[in-house]
């Protein structure tokens, strides 16, 4: 019997064609006692929608749990909450009553992103026993202690599992993220409550564009008086390399005060599963214990450095390719325009720019299914070794697709003209297709495949006020896209800021076009976020993680750029009219003093404020003293 209160929060859906002995044992393990090795909670079969003259999947199923089930959950997690005094402590529910928004019997105490997140958990960790396979599927082998969610994935039986949205919840945060135009800070604490794993993605966004600003202000009047006097920018190019550097250790402290608002600074993670998609010989884990597939490490790094890296030098040297091709075009424009200046061939100038800008999203968007591939073929056992090599792959080919020809043209060619143009146009061209990418096309491709459903959609937004039916709500959001995580987003931000940081001294309004972009980017993944896809679980991070290093990478590398181009101005070659080798020397000493500056401030700027350090310290101390207890405790009943 389900529970009066049952709330579903959770929707699964198997193929259309599982048995019915599958779908029956299953739903048990999901509702069997814990302590009998099930997931103990709630379910229940969706019932046909409004549309039933059309063939609908009968095998979608609504999982929710009772408020006693997540509370023990959230323990067994660890999940943080704010106590009376203010810190932040795992929640236990012997010590619930003492933690702040604890009241009554906690029902809202946690957040429905927490709340979903326990559900998932529990399923993930829902394992096999004695079955030798799942019933009625032959083909799909069951080893004993393996995740049976992670197998039916893997098998095709489970076609999706997604958090469902809470109506109201969402109606409160489109009307306060996207539905009014305003000049002020996102409403993080409530995207934390809905979208608690990209949270810290958007509290980025946000701080990223905040410290443009100063970036803007200053480049606006650099653009508009003595743009042709190129030696003034050494002053902006000094600024830009502090900018670059403080930033980015502010924003260590700003994501440590976040997280630990949020309490997911000191959560520990959870012990990692192999992927659904890892694959090997069967054999004993010698941590767990338990029979899983094992494949070599060494087979592993043979395809990563005889196949993969290759691979990838390839890919580089035709994107170099491209960008010669680009070249002539570039020539063969500036010829025209020189024997007949008129307005159509200056029009003409921009043309291969704009093209070769088209050119390189197009050849980042090929390389990154070629890169998943291959990365999937490399066969990581761990998730966050796939993702690590996934994006050290796209990073070196999308940086060196987007930045090559900039680089070509200030440090070969030495055409400072020709420069700002290219950095311009790759620019705004850049930005125009990334936002119909990222937020136009999906929302057209959805309304492309499901003619019926969007339909529906617009039926919701017209008549808000309606209560939409369970049913429909369900299969509504089943259809919508699946959001592939915030991979892409960073990586947009990852190449803006590179844009801003490289070469900004040459072409000062690169941060006010940043700045601009990141504005209509607030709005345009809010609305990917609450309208085109559907939600996604939650994965509560400390911090950005192998992006940081990324970031950080991308302001060493800025040092070097812009002090080699302070060392190209004409003001400075003055000072050395006749030995070209000093001026090498003095810019590389300059450029390593700098690089010194950077890292001293680096390690004088804690990453983590003093207040919260200390509030961490006493955490630790408690837990230390409370295990001193705990053991003394035991060493007396042993005694006696």
């Amino acid at each position: 019997m389900q529970s009066e209160r049952f709330t579903p929060l959770v929707a699964l859906e198997l193929v259309s064609d599982t048995k019915e002995e599958a779908i029956t044992w299953l739903l048990q393990r999901i509702r069997d006692k814990q302590r009998n090795g099930g997931a103990e909670l709630l379910v229940e079969q969706l019932r046909p929608g409004l549309g039933v003259q059309e063939k609908q999947n009968p095998n979608l199923f609504l999982i929710g749990a009772s408020l006693q089930r997540l509370l023990s959950g959230a323990e067994d997690l660890g999940l943080f909450k704010e106590f009376n005094d203010g810190s932040m402590r795992g929640f236990t529910c012997t010590n619930k009553q003492n933690f702040k928004d604890f009241q009554g019997d906690g029902d809202g105490f946690l957040s429905v992103a927490e709340c979903q997140y326990i559900i998932k958990h529990e399923l993930d960790t829902l394992r096999a026993k004695d079955e030798s396979h799942v019933p009625g599927h032959t083909q799909a082998k069951l080893y004993p202690g393996k995740s049976i969610i992670r197998r039916l994935l893997s098998k095709g039986i489970m076609v999706q599992m997604f958090p469902l949205h809470q109506k109201e919840e969402l109606k409160r945060l489109t009307f306060s993220w996207y539905k009014k135009v305003k000049l002020s800070l996102q409403p993080l604490g409530k995207i934390q409550c809905n979208y608690e794993g990209q949270a810290l993605y958007f509290g980025f966004l946000e701080y990223f564009t905040f410290a443009l600003i100063p970036m803007a202000l200053i480049g606006v009047p650099y653009y508009l008086f003595d743009w042709d006097d190129y030696d003034k920018y050494v002053i902006f190019a000094v600024f830009n390399l502090i900018w670059c550097t403080v930033i980015l250790e502010l924003w260590k402290r700003f994501s440590a005060t976040l997280a630990y608002r949020w309490g997911t600074l000191s959560r520990k993670k959870a012990f990692e599963e192999p992927r659904p998609g890892f694959h090997g010989v069967l054999g004993f884990n010698p941590v767990t214990g338990r029979e899983e597939p094992l494949y070599p490490n060494a087979k592993r790094q043979l395809r990563v450095y005889c196949v993969s890296l290759p691979f990838v030098l390839l890919c580089l040297y035709g994107s170099l390719y491209v960008m010669m091709i680009y070249f002539q075009m570039e020539g063969w424009a500036l010829s025209l325009h020189d024997e007949d200046p008129t307005f159509w061939t200056g029009v003409l100038l921009f043309i291969p720019s704009i093209i070769y800008a088209v050119v390189i999203e197009v050849l980042n968007l090929i390389y990154r299914y070629a890169a998943e591939f291959l990365t999937e073929w490399e066969n990581h056992r761990l998730e966050s070794s796939y993702q690590n090599h996934l994006i050290l792959k796209v990073l070196v080919f999308n940086f060196f697709n987007c930045f090559a020809s900039l680089f070509y043209i200030a440090f070969v060619m030495q055409d400072m003209v020709l420069l700002r143009q290219s950095l311009a146009t790759l620019l705004i061209t850049s930005q125009i297709l990334n936002q119909f990418m990222e937020a136009f096309l999906p929302y057209w491709l959805q309304r492309r495949r499901n003619k019926k459903m969007m339909r529906r959609v617009t039926k919701m937004r017209t008549q808000e006020d309606k209560e939409l039916p369970i049913e429909e709500q369900v299969r509504l959001e089943a259809d919508m896209s699946t959001y592939l995580g915030t991979f892409d987003d960073y990586l947009e931000l990852f190449l803006l800021f590179g844009y801003v940081s490289l070469f900004s001294c040459v072409y000062p309004l690169a941060a006010v076009l940043v700045l601009l972009n990141n504005i209509t980017e607030v709005y345009s993944d809010a609305f990917k976020m609450c309208r085109v896809f559907k939600r996604p679980f939650s994965d509560p991070a400390s911090n950005i993680g192998v992006w940081q290093l990324a970031f950080e990478a991308m302001s060493v590398i800025a040092v070097v750029t812009n002090c080699a181009l302070i060392g190209m101005s004409p003001q400075v070659k003055a000072y050395f009219p006749e030995s070209d080798m000093q001026l090498i020397l003095w810019t590389v000493a300059i450029e390593h003093g700098l690089l010194a500056v950077k890292f001293i401030l680096t390690f004088l700027i804690p990453d983590v404020p003093k207040p919260i350090q200390i509030q961490l310290a006493k955490l630790e101390f408690e837990s230390l003293e409370a295990l001193k207890k705990k053991v003394n405790t035991w060493g007396m009943f042993s005694v006696i």
